[in-house]
């Protein structure tokens, strides 16, 4: 009987969206901090009316559509089908109430909501749940949640019979996929038959009232793309940019701030904007990309490490490259400082990619799987975020007194800026050879090297200039080389193994706890957790007593098993980290990762084993 109406109360799917998995964590080891930009930023924050607050993303809050219609991603079920409900009268005071999920699937026990009516009226009523597993849930703590199945006996005083009966429930798939919250209605007759029955058509009340959290939701998102972006401008692989500007805004006059403001700003905004017009439209074509995908080919970090070199040696006062080209000291009025204000901003933005702060992570994923427009808005936010602190600086005399004054000690300072951008492009030189081999990082430090003799060639002769024109075209060869078979070195932890498809599936099917680290050479926050944490004595050996297998997918490069991997997570950039406990639910941990997470997580898989 419970199979049969199992079967008739499968009711319509609705579309669900992609679960929001937030990044918070007070400590952030890789903000690299500055005096003026901290300011800056702590007033950006403050400018906002009462402060920047941004409301708590839960259940209730994650219920926005992410798809039209009953679409859904093809790896996840329709509502209907991953929470089947049956409910059948077990006498005249109670009814019994059945969901069966698929593994991977549970329920919220707190989210059940039941109510009984008989012609209008409501009916007290009250629920006997059974027992629930506790987990710690990312919005909620520790809460209690159904897998596989769960009974609800639900008792009327006032009995069941001839009544209508709603019933609420929310759940969430562990492989990253939050459903909204979900009503259906059913009809028991006087003989104790049970009917589910359409939902009351909505008024124009209910219908307004429904869009509430949707727009709730989507205020949340730009609230936290904008506070990503205000956070993303102390992230090191941004912060020796823009002290370029810090500088020379600090000794410009304050019309001439304004307009270099707002042309940097308008930079910034562009390129998000075409970021997301191209990572919206390659993931429309079916590929599976995200932030930063650009870092993926050598030749794009070759090409960043020489203009971090050529700004380094200009800042170091080793060649001349006017003002034209770095809009610095009195000449930022020009023409060729309004232009470098707004390439600039481009430049802040490319140097960005491999780089995601908190709430970051949390607005790209949302914006990634919602119609273009509201994710081209997302990203908008995001980069007015990262654009506000100088543009607060441009316009605020407050903020530019709390400027150091200019003085001589700034051609001294520039010169010391100078040298985090070689450590940038060492970095990305690094990078480079992690990707395609050691001899394709000794062609790139060449290349590098020829990029320094042109410049200081570079001089009014015809000679001298096409002597430059031969070290540039020189360098970019040397940049686009490969050799036939490239010596790619691998410093990863001990005893990890490498990411297969096949190979997680084995390990699953004899059930071997896996923990699965997807990571990449241009990933800093990758690589500051596994220095911090993955790669350090105590969580090795707690993956080895625990019997983990530490399984490494390296999206170094551009690898379709792995971009599939990330996708089917509900990801759309990295760190990942998953952790699957023999053939049951995975667990994602998240970006910013503490020791304490990931040795909880590893004390669960062995009282699971236990």
């Amino acid at each position: 009987m419970i199979k049969d109406a199992m079967h008739k109360y499968t009711g319509r799917a609705r579309a669900p969206m992609r679960r929001i998995r937030a990044v918070f964590s007070p400590r952030n080891p890789l903000a690299g901090l500055s005096l003026a930009l901290l300011l800056l930023s702590g007033a950006a924050l403050s400018a906002a009316p009462g402060g920047l607050s941004l409301p708590a993303v839960g259940p209730e809050l994650s219920a926005p559509p992410a798809l039209a219609g009953d679409a859904i991603h093809p790896e996840f079920l329709p509502v209907a089908e991953a929470y089947p409900l049956a409910v059948e009268a077990v006498d005249e005071q109670s009814l019994r109430l059945i969901w069966q999920m698929p593994a991977g699937y549970y329920l919220y026990q707190h989210a059940f909501r039941f109510a009984l009516q008989r012609r209008g009226e409501a009916l007290a009523s009250e629920a006997s749940y059974p027992p629930a597993l506790t987990r710690e849930d990312e919005y909620f703590g520790r809460v209690e949640v159904y897998y596989d199945s769960a009974e609800v006996a639900l008792t009327a005083r006032g009995g069941v019979r001839a009544a209508e009966l709603s019933v609420t429930s929310q759940g969430c798939a562990d492989a990253g996929l939050c459903y909204p919250p979900r009503t259906q209605h059913f009809r028991i007759d006087a003989a104790g038959e049970v009917f589910e029955v359409a939902p009351p058509t909505p008024s124009a009340q209910t219908v307004a009232s429904a869009a509430a959290p949707a727009a709730a939701s989507l205020l949340a998102m730009l609230l936290f793309a904008f506070a990503g972006g205000l956070i993303l401008n102390l992230m090191p692989c941004v912060l020796p940019v823009l002290s370029l500007k810090v500088i020379g805004f600090a000794c410009a006059p304050a019309q001439d701030r304004r307009r270099h403001g707002v042309l940097y700003t308008g930079g910034v905004m562009l390129s998000f904007l075409l970021i997301a017009l191209l990572l919206i439209g390659l993931r429309g074509a079916g590929q599976a990309i995200g932030w930063g995908f650009q870092l993926q080919s050598s030749g794009v970090v070759i090409a960043l490490a020489y203009l971090f070199v050529a700004m380094g040696l200009g800042m170091s006062g080793l060649v001349e490259l006017g003002s034209r080209y770095m809009n610095l000291g009195s000449d930022l009025a020009g023409r060729g400082g309004a232009t470098g204000s707004f390439f600039t901003g481009v430049l802040a933005v490319l140097v960005a990619s491999p780089c995601t702060a908190p709430f970051m992570g949390t607005a790209l994923g949302y914006a990634l799987v919602q119609p273009a427009a509201i994710g081209l808005g997302v990203f908008a936010a995001l980069g007015a975020g990262m654009a506000a602190p100088m543009l607060l600086l441009s316009y605020s005399e407050t903020a530019r007194r709390r400027m150091p004054r200019p003085g001589p000690w700034m051609n001294r300072l520039k010169q010391a800026l100078a040298f985090p951008l070689y450590a940038t492009a060492l970095w990305l030189f690094w990078v480079a050879g992690r990707q395609s081999g050691v001899d394709v990082m000794a062609a790139a430090l060449l290349g590098a090297l020829l990029i320094a003799l042109g410049l200081w060639c570079w001089r009014d002769s015809a000679l001298a200039k096409g002597l430059s024109a031969a070290c540039l075209a020189g360098a970019v060869a040397l940049a686009s080389w490969r050799p036939e078979q490239a010596d790619v070195p691998n410093a990863r932890p001990a005893g990890s193994v490498a990411y297969t498809e096949q190979r997680l599936r084995e390990l699953r099917a004899r059930g071997v706890p896996v923990f699965v680290d997807v990571t990449a050479d241009w990933c800093i926050t990758c690589l500051a957790n596994e220095r911090a944490v993955l790669a350090t004595d105590t969580i090795q050996a707690a993956f080895r007593e625990a019997g983990v297998t530490y399984m490494i997918a390296d999206w170094t490069d551009y690898n379709a098993d792995i971009a599939d991997f990330v996708a089917r997570h509900g990801r759309s950039g990295i760190p990942l980290y998953v952790l699957y406990a023999g053939e049951g639910p995975p667990r994602l941990l998240p970006q910013l990762l503490r020791r304490r997470t990931v040795l909880d997580a590893i004390h669960r898989v062995q009282a699971q084993a236990g």
